[in-house]
């Protein structure tokens, strides 16, 4: 007699992260990536989806962490979202706790400058008080830099 599989606790999430072509135009970008971000806080909220984005240059990467199916389905969404192009999967799967527990959205640095967390408006984005990063989060952080700066391979 086999035992049923064992559900995966609080102590264990699903990690995607991704890379993307950004195709919004540049003048359009500012109140575009505002919409955009607005919209993505409240669902991912609603769904338990936390994590960071890099945007940089023509540059998406992101890390989502969450329940396997929540965090499948959006990026199903995010694969097919016309302001994406060249979407690909750096790296995914189940990971531990979760890293970006308390990371809505972020402006992550490609260049060393700070990581900066972010008020989504409607008319834009401006930036939030800031956090340190932890070292777990850091070393995600380069992973999502290093994919953007070197067009690293992706699975």
């Amino acid at each position: 007699m086999s035992s049923p599989a064992p559900t995966p606790g609080p102590e264990s999430t699903f990690r995607l992260i991704y890379r993307s072509r950004n195709k919004i135009p540049e003048e359009q970008r500012k109140a575009e990536l505002g919409r955009l971000f607005s919209a993505a806080r409240s669902s991912n909220k609603q769904q338990h989806i936390t994590g960071a984005l890099l945007v940089q240059g023509d540059w998406f990467a992101q890390v989502l962490e969450g329940d396997e199916v929540a965090v499948s389905a959006l990026f199903a969404d995010i694969e097919i979202d016309p302001r994406h192009e060249d979407v690909s999967v750096i790296e995914s799967g189940r990971a531990g706790p979760r890293v970006f527990a308390r990371w809505a959205m972020a402006r992550v640095s490609a260049d060393g400058q700070p990581d900066i967390p972010l008020i989504a408006h409607e008319d834009g984005i401006s930036p939030a008080a800031g956090r340190g990063t932890t070292p777990d989060q850091e070393a995600i952080l380069a992973i999502m830099r290093e994919a953007i700066r070197t067009g690293a391979p992706t699975r």
